[in-house]
């Protein structure tokens, strides 16, 4: 036909068809896999050391980290596949690789942000973890002198000999 150029089952001034459509989501769905899966290893890798000092001990960080990872897992490539619909149909071929763009964009910032978020949690915890290790250590510090005798040990004197005070009407104190 004059006037028209086939681009990937498009041809200019018409429709986006439902060929290319499944393309992009291919794309997408694949794009998004792979930053997940990258971000989520990258993280299991270097959130081992973090969270093995943060929990003192290494079992509890290790399942920690690994409930994590499926946590990230379903949370992002949950979202990643929901916020990516493709309009039934898009003028052009430039229209639905900026569909696409903004999409992927759109995943990139949400892992981004629910990144600090988890890292603004660990970072409490620890905080947390260092203010309750040093308050144990303080509370060693404070233990009484071994030199003392034990409080069942501790007797009272004897009272006073002679009249108790007596006070003046209307006033608590002694005369």
């Amino acid at each position: 036909m004059i006037g028209t150029v086939p681009v990937l089952g498009v041809t200019t001034g018409s429709e986006v068809s439902e060929s290319t459509a499944i393309g992009f989501y291919l794309v997408y769905a694949a794009v998004a896999v792979a930053l997940v899966v990258f971000l989520a290893r990258t993280l299991n890798r270097n959130g081992k050391i973090f969270l093995q000092d943060t929990f003192e001990d290494s079992d509890v960080a290790q399942a920690v980290n690994s409930l994590l990872v499926v946590g990230f897992y379903l949370l992002n490539l949950g979202y990643a596949l929901t916020i990516y619909r493709l309009q039934p149909s898009y003028e052009s071929l430039t229209s639905a690789f900026s569909e696409l763009t903004v999409k992927l964009g759109l995943l990139s910032l949400s892992l981004g942000a629910i990144h600090f978020v988890n890292m603004f949690v660990f970072w409490k915890i620890r905080t947390y973890s260092d203010s309750d290790r040093d308050r144990t250590s303080q509370v060693a510090k404070m233990s009484p002198p071994s030199n003392l005798p034990p409080p069942s040990a501790f007797v009272p004197p004897p009272p006073a000999a002679g009249p108790l005070p007596t006070t003046s009407p209307g006033s608590p104190w002694p005369v």
